[in-house]
């Protein structure tokens, strides 16, 4: 087995958890920040409570750290007014501890796309969440090209598999009771849809190859699937009856924006579902070797079979 190092992992949801569990499958020590202290319950993890926006804090923990992985997932109404302090703090953590900051992030930066996304495809978001996220890399970059530390960025699409946050992931309760589903945007415009297992050994991938520093890298995705698609293949894989698959009213979110922030942020992003969002994984497969888990693993993983 290599030689065991430390890592710290910034944020406990669904790929934050993946990435310390793996970690300490493989004989290191990690420890893990989050508002609750909350994480993998393994003797190699240490689960700590704390502030990802306070630089002190997270310089202490980062020490000695060979990574640290950036999985924070502040509310997402909240992004424009959460996100650029602690992504301040990263950049200040990693530069004193001298750790590779790893930063897991989505595709809202690039904004509307124009055909399918690349890693280098400027980052043209021109609306707040995405601007945020296309800033914090840039910064990031900035940092790392000027020697003061080292850097990375991982982005996924959607995704999909066990504990993971998105809307076809919340459709599967649904799905498995036989009971019928809407989706956002468009149920027949193709999609890539990232495992959350693929995107966590995508991050751990790049925290020790010197040759993924520096860049940003697309996490290997199977092909796209439409959500339509997506709702049978999951009613497939489960073994049970597909279900109708019907479109959200945009009048219905609308509404539904009055009262609550997260709804009242989904019509600046559909362009997301309502026409292809493609995203090309080509370099991370022939440069860093990696491939996406088989769909049908994919599927069965999310359905709990």
């Amino acid at each position: 087995m290599a030689r065991s190092k430390r890592y710290l992992v910034v944020g406990t949801g669904a790929i934050g958890t993946i990435i310390a569990t793996r970690l300490a499958a493989d004989g290191h020590s990690v420890k893990t920040i989050s508002r609750r202290g909350i994480g993998p319950k393994n003797p190699l993890v240490k689960n700590v409570a704390g502030d990802a926006a306070d630089p002190a804090q997270l310089s202490k923990h980062a020490a000695g750290a060979a990574a640290i992985f950036n999985c924070v997932n502040p509310p997402y109404h909240r992004w424009p007014q959460e996100w650029p302090p602690i992504a301040t703090a990263l950049l200040v953590a990693a530069e004193q501890s001298g750790a590779v900051l790893v930063t897991l992030n989505n595709l809202y930066a690039y904004g509307t796309p124009d055909g399918a996304l690349y890693p280098d495809t400027p980052l043209g978001a021109t609306y707040a969440k995405g601007k945020v996220r296309g800033q914090m890399w840039l910064d990031a970059k900035a940092a790392h090209d000027a020697k003061r530390l080292r850097a990375t960025e991982v982005r996924a699409s959607d995704f999909i598999g066990p504990n993971g946050e998105s809307m076809v992931i919340r459709l599967v309760p649904n799905i498995l009771a036989g009971k019928s589903v809407q989706v956002l945007g468009s149920a027949d415009a193709p999609h890539t849809w990232s495992y959350t297992g693929d995107v966590a050994d995508t991050l751990i991938a790049c925290a020790d190859n010197k040759a993924a520093w520096g860049r940003a890298w697309h996490v290997p995705s199977n092909p796209p699937r439409t959500q339509r698609e997506v709702v049978d293949d999951l009613a497939d894989a489960a073994g049970v009856k597909r279900v109708k698959v019907s479109v959200v009213p945009k009048l219905l979110i609308r509404l539904l924006g009055i009262f609550s922030p997260v709804m009242r942020e989904l019509p600046i992003t559909m362009y997301q579902f309502e026409k292809p969002f493609l995203m090309d994984d080509s370099a991370t497969r022939k440069e860093l070797g990696l491939k996406p888990t088989p769909w049908k693993e994919v599927l069965a993983e999310t359905v709990g079979k």
